[in-house]
């Protein structure tokens, strides 16, 4: 190598060899020396590609951890195997790998949100910004700033020197625009010069700032009849639903409630820190009888009471864990039943007949099995049998 250098008096850069007797893998960079135009030797640099291999994994490794800090969802994190489910996936899929807008359409806790984070995962823009705004949740006046930032002395309060808003700190990534069906007519104007022209200006400014930012739109309202009633710009309507995808509710895929429960139960799990293993039969087929008028949201939320409110010795959801799951006809009779059932009775008593209730119910989840439902009741034997004579459950309970 050296021989070739001070042959042509030219660099040799980048050349592959392996070295020493491990036959280690090396990248040699040589340089001539030449001092007043005379050649007086050459330099060489040995590159370990192994040094090179692990700055490599380590820049993958801050990347991922940059990539999960903005959009932490995957289409792995996504579960369901239902036809109509699995068409919206594929939809995704396939929108992640062009540029173009999409809008999320389904009911509130349908996974909208963690559909915009896959698909911004899967696209080209992955190690950009993901950013989320909720344009219900903030005014006019504060959703202007933010989403396109304003110029120093815009206004009271106004920051020296202004501020960049999120389309501008989303430059090359994505924003996701969640209840865009909520923007005012004036926002909905802004948005759609974003859109259309690819550029904006700030809050009191006068110069349009360029930016390449792509729109992940959601919605839970029917657009089509906002254009009707025109609270939704028509112009705007067709810019936004380039690549529509339907979520279907939770009651349109049951069959997918199985997966859904082990994929929350192990989340919760790591953020309860507890060791539920899954759920009886018993209570999936309670779960799958219900129809989740909140959702997968409403699932993941019923299922972290209910393993707040285990004992840490149980490890598996029963249906004596679970909340009543019936029809809002059967919640209305149930509460008149209940004004009934209070009517004239004292605290004491109340809580009397609920803890024979409670006795009853885990007594049947047992298949009045005492032994398992002392221990699930968290009290000795000895006080179960006490109860069951006390409440006039002995003779309806079998060994």
């Amino acid at each position: 190598m050296h021989m070739k250098v001070l042959q042509t008096r030219r660099p040799v850069r980048g050349v592959r060899m392996r070295l020493g007797p491990s036959k280690r893998d090396v990248v040699v960079n040589v340089a001539p020396v030449i001092v007043d135009g005379k050649l007086k030797g050459s330099v060489g640099v040995i590159h370990d590609m192994s040094e090179i291999q692990e700055l490599t994994n380590e820049l993958k490794r801050a990347r991922q951890i940059i990539r999960t800090l903005e959009a932490k969802y995957s289409f792995a994190d996504i579960i369901g195997q239902s036809e109509e489910f699995q068409l919206a996936i594929e939809q995704a899929r396939l929108a992640a790998k062009t540029p173009a807008t999409v809008l999320l359409r389904g009911e509130s806790g349908t996974g909208k949100e963690l559909f915009a984070h896959a698909i911004h995962n899967a696209s080209s823009r992955k190690f950009n910004k993901f950013v989320r705004i909720n344009c219900a949740a903030l005014s006019e006046s504060l959703l202007e700033s933010e989403l396109f930032g304003y110029e120093e002395g815009a206004f009271s309060g106004a920051k020296r020197g202004g501020k960049r808003g999120v389309f501008e700190e989303a430059n090359n990534g994505s924003i996701f625009l969640d209840e865009i069906g909520e923007l005012s007519a004036y926002m909905q104007a802004k948005l759609l010069r974003v859109l259309q022209g690819k550029e904006l200006i700030r809050v009191g400014g006068t110069d349009p700032i360029p930016v390449n930012v792509r729109v992940i739109a959601a919605t839970n309202v029917n657009l089509e009849k906002g254009m009707a009633d025109g609270s939704i710009r028509q112009d705007l309507y067709y810019r936004l639903n380039k690549i529509p995808i339907h979520i279907p509710p939770l009651r349109k895929r049951k069959e997918d409630i199985g997966a859904l429960v082990t994929h929350l139960i192990t989340k919760i799990n790591q953020d309860y820190g507890r060791h539920v293993e899954g759920v009886t039969e018993r209570a999936l087929q309670s779960l799958r009888s219900y129809d989740w008028p909140g959702n997968v949201r409403e699932l993941e939320n019923l299922l972290g009471r209910a393993i707040i409110y285990m004992h840490y010795t149980e490890t598996m959801i029963d249906s004596v864990h679970l909340p009543s799951l019936e029809g809002k006809g059967n919640k209305e009779k149930n509460q008149v039943n209940e004004e009934v059932m209070f009517e004239g009775k004292t605290l004491a008593h109340m809580m009397e007949n609920y803890e024979a209730e409670l006795i009853q119910k885990v007594l049947l989840a047992n298949e009045y099995n005492r032994t398992k439902t002392a221990k699930q009741l968290n009290i000795s034997l000895r006080s179960l049998y006490y109860k069951l004579e006390k409440y006039n459950l002995a003779n309806n309970s079998m060994q």
